[in-house]
């Protein structure tokens, strides 16, 4: 299979780092070409089959990701925010598509990832699911439609292992709304109510946020006006949704320019 794109997976022993792994050792599209963990990791140099608790599959977990991102065509990215800004500077080297799901990315971070996309290909997504990805684009068009009488709430549920909020998701759909609206985000965002918080002001876009238990993820938008809601809503129970997206993520952009996309452009929404 090595004809075929290889991937390197970063922080491979969390949660969606299996994930990915699993989907990649699944597909005939593309290859596992490296894992990747942080220094002083109990997995570095230990085969990631037998690592995950199944057969061995001839990929060492390693600490380095030059040498990994070397033998790469792709690079998936669920991680942290410091870790994520340090390997676009590094995929845009090896001239590898960089696919991002790190949440949680300041204005700073983000501003080094698109420089680091002047070279290679890097979709960016805070949600990577098809029906997510739907979802936001309903919420700007119901929000072109709905004046803002209508108040636009954003709930979102995640497990209580979740150290960002509101989820990368969320305000996804609240940039969505923003744009529906006409405005922008900064502008117009109500979070973290707590005490004699005074009424909502008109044409704000409020988040909440719940975390517990083991829930993948959550999110409803909520459009409520004098006598009627609307509630846009998508629930994801399986995190291999995000897995199958990211991975679909990856082979798309083998045949892309240098540049900074997202899961619209992947989807052709």
């Amino acid at each position: 299979m090595t004809d075929t794109p290889g991937i390197v997976i970063t922080g491979g022993s969390g949660r969606m780092g299996r994930m990915l792994v699993k989907a990649v050792l699944a597909s005939d599209k593309c290859h596992l070409a490296g894992v990747l963990e942080r220094e002083g990791h109990d997995w570095i140099g230990k085969d990631i089959g037998s690592a995950t608790g199944g057969q061995p599959v001839g990929i060492a977990v390693t600490d380095d990701p030059l040498e990994a991102f070397a033998r790469a065509q792709a690079v998936i990215d669920f991680t942290a925010p410091a870790a994520t800004v340090a390997f676009a500077a590094l995929a845009a080297q090896a001239r590898a598509v960089h696919v991002i799901g790190t949440t949680g990315l300041s204005d700073d971070d983000i501003k080094s990832i698109d420089a680091a996309a002047r070279h290679a290909v890097v979709v960016r997504a805070g949600n990577m699911s098809l029906g997510v990805n739907l979802l936001v684009k309903l919420t700007q068009k119901v929000a072109e439609a709905l004046d803002p009488d209508f108040d636009i709430e954003i709930v979102e549920a995640h497990h209580n292992k979740k150290v960002d909020a509101p989820s990368g998701t969320a305000l996804m759909l609240g940039e969505a709304a923003a744009a529906g609206r006409g405005v922008t985000l900064a502008d117009v965002r109500d979070a973290g109510r707590d005490g004699m918080t005074g009424v909502r002001q008109r044409g704000d876009i409020g988040f909440s946020a719940i975390r517990g238990g083991d829930i993948v993820g959550e999110h409803d938008v909520i459009f409520a006006a004098a006598g009627e809601r609307i509630v846009l809503r998508h629930l994801a129970t399986d995190r291999a949704i995000f897995a199958r997206g990211a991975l679909k993520a990856a082979l798309w952009g083998q045949t892309k320019a240098p540049g900074s996309y997202d899961m619209m452009d992947v989807l052709g929404l």
